[in-house]
């Protein structure tokens, strides 16, 4: 059965490109583009990985990570932020948060599917 990957991004762009690479690995893959959904579709699609981005209208993505920790069915669920914030002490304060990977935008293939299979 194919692993499940929610992607949680904002950006029309970097979520289908998120999305179709996924895909074209053989994940099934449920795009999320607005923050507030996610706790609901999470608890529905039951992913294997949270891809998140961190900087979302409405809601942080450092929120939600939190959320998703705090959640009893959902807190195994490893988390891979992927993010244009990344100043001095961001990748700190999103581990904090409970993110298990970071990667910085712009983000390249290799890195980017590297990431996906050591938490999947």
């Amino acid at each position: 059965m194919a692993k499940r990957i929610l992607v949680v991004e904002d950006n029309d762009l970097n979520r289908k490109l998120f999305c179709d690479l996924l895909k074209a690995n053989a994940y099934e893959v449920e795009p999320l583009a607005d923050g507030r959904e996610v706790l609901e579709r999470a608890r529905d699609f039951s992913p294997d990985l949270v891809i998140m981005d961190i900087q979302l209208p409405n809601v942080s993505g450092l929120d939600l990570i939190e959320a998703l920790k705090a959640d009893a069915v959902l807190s195994p669920v490893p988390i891979l932020a992927v993010t244009a914030y990344a100043g001095k002490g961001d990748e700190e304060r999103i581990r904090d948060a409970g993110a298990e990977g970071y990667l910085a935008k712009p983000v390249s293939i290799g890195p980017f599917m590297l990431a996906v299979r050591k938490f999947v």
